[in-house]
């Protein structure tokens, strides 16, 4: 029976453990540019001792932005900032993949380039808030902008932006990448029944909807390699979107079955539904895994009982856990001990210096 502290092979690496730091968005990134800084770089290899960081999501161009003081991997200058953070992590021993990010329509026209505004499936006013600059100027939570519909040809393009920015990440020195196909974002716009009504080739059955995110993950893997790859997924999610697709499963066990023929690293699923009480979602995803037959990793609220559970019980082999690693840069060795998990300080989250970033204390 598998612990979270047993080793675990993902693609090309091998996990010292099975304690996997989440993706965590926290709006400090260098402006002008959006650049990864040294104290980012501090803040990552505090939790180096994690089987696998995430990185906080990373915009893959302009259009793709959506949040104030977020990191990109869409310049060479990004590229280049973001060597520090995988040289900090390296040197702590830790290994970090970078998330790749297309907002879609969870965007506001103040942090695109002038004359742009928000992409999605369809075209929609979108009544989700983000974090960007309101009418007077001043950084807060805005109404999303109205977006339209991605073109058919835009598309069309679109993995080629993926695959060059994966090929950016891995030469700024992560180990492989994430693609960001969840809570709400543009990937899981297309996905989404509920919200994707397109009639070309990139709408309305399970397998129009799925052709946009598998044909990202076909560039993503010819351009870096399927070791090098994976992705992030939300079935029956409550993200930045519309109700949940009644199709989710059958296009999740459908997704599966054409992610395992591209040989990619890992599947990562993020459930909104799991933090007080036991996920409802646990025998889908254990018919997800199986339909993978690889590395398949669970994120949502989870403490070291309820994470050890998934493990025995074949729902993953991995588990990430999110919030406590804000505050717990030594979590998995607190996990590991049984030491108290410190709490976090939420007004700390998204933007400021390292107050609440990287001045979380050790366990004594």
């Amino acid at each position: 029976m598998p612990s979270l502290f047993d080793p675990l092979a993902v693609g090309r690496l091998t996990l010292p453990n099975r304690v996997v730091m989440a993706p965590l968005t926290r709006c400090r990134a260098a402006q002008p540019g959006d650049l990864a800084t040294p104290l980012m770089a501090e803040y990552y290899a505090q939790r180096a001792s994690a089987g696998l960081i995430i990185s906080e999501a990373t915009w893959i161009e302009p259009q793709a932005k959506g949040y104030l003081w977020t990191p990109g991997i869409h310049t060479a200058a990004q590229r280049d900032a973001w060597r520090q953070v995988t040289d900090a992590v390296h040197a702590a021993g830790g290994r970090i993949v970078c998330q790749l990010w297309h907002v879609g329509r969870v965007s506001h026209a103040s942090v695109l380039p002038s004359g742009m505004v928000p992409v999605s499936s369809m075209a929609t006013e979108h009544d989700a808030h983000t974090f960007a600059l309101d009418a007077e100027g001043k950084p807060g939570r805005v109404r999303c902008t109205p977006c339209r519909a991605l073109a058919f040809e835009e598309a069309l393009a679109l993995p080629r932006t993926y695959g060059l920015a994966a090929a950016r990440a891995i030469d700024a020195g992560f180990d492989g990448v994430e693609i960001h196909a969840a809570n709400g974002y543009l990937l899981e716009q297309f996905m989404n029944g509920v919200l994707n009504t397109r009639d070309d080739a990139y709408g309305g059955s399970i397998e129009n909807r799925c052709r946009l995110v598998l044909q990202v993950v076909e560039e993503v893997v010819r351009m870096i390699g399927g070791d090098r790859t994976g992705i992030r997924l939300s079935p029956h999610g409550q993200g930045i979107g519309p109700r949940p697709d009644p199709e989710w499963e059958p296009l999740s066990l459908r997704l599966m079955r054409n992610l395992a023929a591209r040989r990619v690293a890992f599947v990562h699923i993020n459930d909104h539904t799991s933090k007080t009480v036991e996920s409802p979602h646990r025998e889908l995803w254990r018919a997800m895994r199986q339909e993978f037959g690889g590395p398949f990793m669970v994120c949502g609220g989870y403490t070291r009982e309820t994470a050890e559970r998934e493990l025995a019980d074949g729902v993953a082999d991995a588990v990430v856990f999110g919030k406590p690693f804000i505050s717990n840069p030594d979590l998995v060795e607190r996990l590991q001990s049984g030491a108290a998990l410190a709490t976090w300080d939420q007004s700390t989250f998204y933007g400021g210096d390292h107050h609440g970033y990287t001045d979380y204390p050790r366990a004594k």
